[in-house]
């Protein structure tokens, strides 16, 4: 009877470890899908697109909590092995960086809707390419952690320099503009303010693998932990 018990006990907590894969990769797709549709209307200026990102968002809270406690269960009922206590506490801190996504998605959003009284100043040409770059970071560090890819988990710490390069680029840009039309910088600030925002995506995607890295290693940021 002990030897059956046991059995299921294995069986249930390795069904609650596939679980919590298939959570991270849907999260993971909801705030790909809140980038996408955050970067669609604010490139078209749809109000009503951007005002549906924002209730979006509590969607991915709810799917953070839902993860969250899929995660406390395993800790607390299965006393996980230290290798599955790595990839779960790995999963804890990784749900807090997507829902931070998440929020910046939101935030994007809320400037559209500010933003959308008038004509952008400029052509929208590194934005757009930074969230695309961003929501990229993002899909592949959680296929890193799903496929326990370290070389992939790697490549996206290291992407994270191209979307700085491109923040800059931006930046670069619409200080330009403000330089030469110091009574039109609303906007232009406004718009900088956007495009900090897809440069904090890929840093919190660049979190999300560094996580991965800890959890297949033990180690994070150059420091053994556990």
């Amino acid at each position: 009877m002990t030897g059956q018990r046991g059995d299921l006990m294995r069986t249930r907590y390795e069904n609650q470890l596939v679980r919590l894969n298939e959570a991270l990769i849907e999260m993971g797709g909801m705030v790909e899908k809140a980038i996408a549709n955050a970067v669609t209307a604010m490139v078209d200026q749809n109000v009503e697109l951007a005002r549906s990102t924002i209730e979006y968002d509590q969607e991915v809270d709810n799917m953070e909590k839902e993860i969250e406690s899929l995660c406390l269960k395993l800790i607390l009922q299965q006393q996980p092995v230290a290798r599955d206590l790595r990839l779960i506490s790995s999963a804890l801190k990784m749900i807090t960086d997507l829902e931070r996504i998440g929020d910046h998605a939101e935030d994007i959003s809320e400037l559209t809707i500010l933003l959308s009284g008038k004509a952008y100043v400029k052509k929208l040409e590194h934005i757009p390419r930074m969230a695309a770059e961003a929501s990229k970071m993002v899909t592949e560090s959680i296929e890193a952690f799903v496929k326990k890819d370290l070389d992939l988990a790697r490549e996206v710490m290291r992407y994270d320099d191209k979307v700085d390069d491109l923040f800059d680029s931006v930046r670069n840009e619409l200080v330009e503009y403000m330089r030469e039309n110091s009574g039109d910088s609303d906007q232009a600030i406004d718009l900088l303010m956007i495009a900090k925002y897809f440069e904090r995506i890929g840093d919190h995607a660049k979190n999300v693998a560094e996580w991965v890295e800890f959890s297949l290693t033990g180690s994070h940021k150059d420091h053994k932990i556990m």
